[in-house]
């Protein structure tokens, strides 16, 4: 290809449209077409010629099995017109037409034409799969929406219905490939219909559907859905900053052919044949780039760029430095995907160049290969056959695609697993080092923690420490690119609440909660099953008397899927024991005396994690006289017998539960110490000292030294039991400062 003295060179006769996707590089007004009314014959018409391109790539039998598919699809949607009152059948043969452009094979093909005749006209898979093949239902499926079930909110069925069509796409990557063409087609016929649904549909592109185009690599229908998105979200804004584009090209042409000029006559005097294009920064990315940084349109100088292609990475690397040679390189903004590839598979080498007068111009230089996969992604495994790079791409396509499968197996609902996908789509992304050399693509801030679950699952439920090149850092540290990170372990160690509040990654967010989510159930389920225990005996029975037809009875009663779920609703208060108990017991025989049987107590050793908690309001430890409440949503809460919230509760005695402390069951609790002592020098120091001689650990300490003569020293202390305590408040009363010490409650 000759050299061109335009930003944005006309393709030359001969070339094949781009794929699907490939927006103008001097417009983005694709999207403002207006669709032209057709009718059934029209779009036959347009399906013979369609039936023309496919024979360029396909064989004479799969065609023809394309054209069944075609006419079973008219057929099924007969009578069915779209908003802009174009027969249903022209959006299925658009979708197909965009599939033909990444030349997708025969199952792709059928299934784009019948892809919403499972949802809108009610053919059963089996028929589909019946006449067209099992893979072919299987796409169809994957891309069809729920059927129509009770959900709580309409965003509730939009989670579940993303879940099921990116959870198919985990299994077969064409049916993303269909969905986005599908999103394409309708992007690009959104004037016929509402503005709340237009708003709606363009909103939900930008989030989820352009992402997941860049997350596949597909760079040309990722720009192209994000400009029409953005035209149909803010259309003020898109028409007013289109506007400034077109007004900055006029003004910047003696710019932009200076730096042609240059790059036109040094290539080929150091031995390089290049094909060098303009290319203008997309509308949406300008107004991005706008709103990220704060500025304003004329502070957004590298509105151009230009993309240099090559023969063979050797050259690349020698068209740079002829670059950097002819202008001067913006420090610390270069950057080598060549040798470390981006996530999708990109490979290019970008750095920022001072031009004429100033003004920073962006240069991408890759090879052709390299130009294929940046364009089309992992469409180009279908598109380039003959390229060997098109299949690492899948390979790394395939495996980010498992990783959802694995977020899936531990998101308990749709909302929160579109929540972690949401997360890994993020552009940005972070390349570190582990000890022994392997690079790891995490998002941008992510942590070390991110760090370790991206290692391993194991590593990361046990990670306590981090060296960051070779220094040890917090866990929570943000890493940079090209930091060398190296995780430490230690054993039985578990995950911390805390790490949610700065993970960054979907699969750390999702092993992190699968894990708190797993623990607080089985502590709950191990609590409901000693609670009901209780509940039993004052009816004479014990857990392995009561059969199963009682409990598959009780499931049906109460609408619970099994047996540990109601243990689990129990543990939690959710449901109390006592009446779990009777409808368990019912019609079973009574055993006699069992009017005066006194329940048996529930043993707490005050360790048993969320299910069983101690109030915060009297904190109670071993030694202290005490009572459970059974609270909805809150599982076991002991109080001491005198506390200010027990007095409050006498009248929902059904809530009670009979607890008392495990005896000779040493384990550290929390209790707070009240100390009024004389304002000396250095009394604080012998107030630590004695607790700590004491066997005592001090988690926490305030003065309020604002009363005159005396201070007030609130210590939260770890103690064994009541006795414990005592020997540090004896020994601490004989110091001579202290005029009066008592034992702390919170209000």
């Amino acid at each position: 290809m000759p050299y061109s003295g335009t930003v944005a060179p006309p393709l030359p006769a001969g070339t094949p449209p781009p794929p699907i996707g490939g927006l103008p590089a001097d417009t983005a007004v694709r999207q403002q077409r207006k669709p032209v009314a057709k009718t059934t014959d029209d779009v036959t018409e347009d399906f013979n010629r369609f039936k023309t391109h496919l024979t360029s790539y396909l064989k004479p039998e799969e065609v023809e099995k394309i054209a069944e598919a075609f006419v079973f699809s008219r057929e099924a949607h007969e009578g069915q017109f779209r908003s802009s009152g174009e027969p249903y059948i022209s959006h299925p043969l658009a979708v197909a037409e965009s599939l033909a452009d990444w030349h997708m094979d025969v199952q792709a093909l059928c299934a784009a034409l019948l892809h919403d005749v499972m949802e809108d006209t009610g053919v059963s898979k089996e028929a589909l799969a019946e006449r067209f093949g099992q893979a072919t239902a299987d796409l169809v499926d994957g891309v069809s929406k729920l059927e129509k079930v009770e959900h709580q909110s309409w965003q509730e069925a939009q989670a579940e219905n993303f879940r099921k069509m990116l959870l198919a796409m985990a299994r077969d990557v064409r049916v993303i490939l269909i969905k986005l063409s599908d999103r394409l087609h309708n992007l690009n016929t959104l004037d016929a219909v509402r503005p709340d649904k237009r708003r709606r549909v363009a909103r939900e592109t930008l989030e989820i559907y352009a992402p997941i185009a860049n997350r596949l690599g597909l760079n040309q229908l990722y720009r192209e859905l994000q400009e029409i998105s953005f035209s149909h979200l803010y259309p003020t804004r898109f028409r007013v900053l289109n506007r400034a584009v077109k007004a900055a090209r006029g003004n910047r042409r003696e710019v932009v052919g200076k730096i042609l000029e240059g790059i036109k006559d040094n290539l080929p005097a150091n031995g390089i044949t290049a094909d060098v294009m303009g290319r203008e920064k997309h509308v949406y990315g300008i107004y991005r780039k706008m709103r990220e940084k704060h500025l304003s349109f004329s502070q957004v100088l590298d509105i151009y760029g230009f993309r240099i292609i090559v023969d063979d990475i050797p050259k690349c690397y020698l068209a740079l430095g002829v670059l950097h040679s002819l202008f001067k390189p913006v420090p610390g903004k270069f950057k080598d995907y060549i040798a470390i590839p981006k996530a999708n598979g990109y490979q290019s080498l970008h750095t920022t160049l001072i031009g004429p007068y100033g003004t920073p111009v962006e240069m991408q230089i890759r090879t052709r290969q390299m130009h294929h996969v940046a364009e089309a992604g992992v469409a180009s495994h279908w598109l380039y056959k003959d390229d060997s790079g098109t299949s690492e791409i899948h390979q790394k396509t395939h495996k980010w695609l498992q990783s959802l499968l694995d977020i899936q197996s531990s998101s308990m609902d749709s909302a929160e697993f579109l929540e972690h996908v949401k997360v890994d789509l993020f552009p940005g992304e972070v390349y570190c080092f582990t000890p022994k050399g392997k690079i790891l693509v995490l998002p941008r801030g992510a942590t070390a923690v991110d760090f370790a679950y991206a290692v391993h699952t194991d590593v990361g439920h046990r990670c306590v420490a981090c060296r960051i090149n070779f220094e040890l850092m917090p866990l929570r540290t943000e890493l940079a690119d090209g930091d060398r990170v190296e995780i430490i372990t230690a054993v039985n160690l578990n995950p911390n609440p805390a790490w949610l509040s700065y993970v960054k990654s979907g699969r750390a967010r999702s092993k992190i909660r699968h894990f708190l989510k797993t623990q607080h159930t089985e502590e709950s389920v191990a609590l409901g099953e000693r609670l009901l225990t209780q509940a039993l005996r004052s009816f004479g029975y014990g857990m392995a008397d009561v059969a199963s037809t009682q409990w598959e009875r009780l499931l049906k009663l109460t609408g619970a899927k099994s047996k540990q779920e109601v243990l689990t609703e129990v543990g939690l208060g959710k449901q109390l024991p006592a009446i779990v108990a009777r409808r368990l017991t019912e019609g079973m025989d009574v055993t006699e005396g069992t009017e005066e049987r006194v329940p048996s107590t529930i043993v707490i050793r005050g360790n048993e994690g969320s299910a069983v908690t101690l109030a915060r309001c009297c904190r109670p430890i071993p030694g202290d006289p005490i009572v459970g409440t059974l609270r909805k949503g809150q599982g076991l809460v002991v109080h001491t017998h005198d506390c200010k919230t027990i007095a409050k509760l006498r009248g929902e005695r059904e809530g009670w539960v009979d607890v008392e402390w495990q005896p000779e069951d040493e384990h550290f609790f929390e209790v707070g110490i009240r100390i009024v002592a004389e304002n000396r020098r250095g009394v604080l120091a012998r107030v630590a000292a004695e607790i700590s001689g004491n066997g005592s650990d001090i988690r926490n300490v305030s003065v309020d030294d604002d009363q005159g003569m005396y201070s007030v020293l609130q210590f939260t202390l770890q103690v064994t039991d009541r006795q414990h305590l005592a020997r540090i408040m004896r020994g601490l009363r004989r110091l001579t400062e202290v005029v009066r010490i008592q034992r702390a409650r919170e209000q």
